[in-house]
């Protein structure tokens, strides 16, 4: 479905060079308007307070007022913006502090462009988005964390093949490797996946983990 008026997003990162080439990838997107930009939390809320964007991206590490400080206060001042952590690899515990101070998803900064418009398009859609190359470390601490998400995915009912498929992803087994444990063909775990992800609103393996662990389907030992 077309949208009909462009996404308008801010975005807030104290790297001058990520900030250009993220713009040059937005102007291709006519579904998208970037309407602002912030080299640091101070700026950021001043220019959400002038533009009202839908989406935010913010960098965690800014200057000022770090991306936390930043999203505890647009968090609760604009509840219905949607709020997106930018992180490295080694912010486990940043990405955790951001979801828990209002962000709704996050991506890591090397995210392939088609991932930042779909994360983009999710949480303004109110839906949260958990980045494709999350850990399952990473995934676990958030389904314990005191992040709640907002997206009202009511209890689902699973086949046992279905409950098992998903023990194995939070084991972080491939799916060929779940295709031999349960001898079946890669398509046919891969269907199992997909009907797994519909049922819950997951866009990823992440989401699949954090709904089974806070919905008791999978213990982490």
């Amino acid at each position: 479905m077309k949208q009909s008026t462009p996404i308008r997003i801010i975005l807030a990162d104290d790297h001058e060079i990520f900030r250009d080439g993220f713009r040059a990838m937005i102007r291709k997107q006519p579904s998208i308007q970037l309407v602002g930009e912030a080299g640091d939390g101070e700026e950021l809320i001043r220019l959400a307070r002038e533009t009202k964007p839908d989406v935010i991206v913010t960098d965690i590490k800014m200057p000022n007022i770090d991306g936390v400080a930043a999203t505890k206060f647009l968090a609760k001042e604009y509840p219905n913006v949607g709020i997106i952590a930018l992180s490295m690899f080694d912010e486990e515990n940043l990405i955790v502090e951001m979801l828990e101070a209002g962000a709704r998803g996050y991506l890591l900064k090397n995210a392939h462009k088609d991932e930042i418009i779909e994360a983009i398009r999710t949480v303004h859609s109110k839906h949260t988005y958990y980045c494709n190359d999350t850990s399952a470390r990473l995934a676990q601490m958030i389904a314990r964390s005191r992040f709640k998400d907002e997206q009202k995915v009511k209890k689902q009912e699973f086949t046992e093949k279905e409950l098992t498929v998903i023990r194995y992803i939070c084991q972080e087994m491939s799916n060929k490797e779940m295709a031999n444990q349960l001898n079946l063909s890669i398509r046919t775990v891969e269907g199992y996946r997909d009907r797994i992800q519909e049922k819950i609103g997951a866009k990823n393996s992440a989401g699949i983990v954090v709904y089974a662990i806070k919905n008791d389907i999978y213990k982490v030992v």
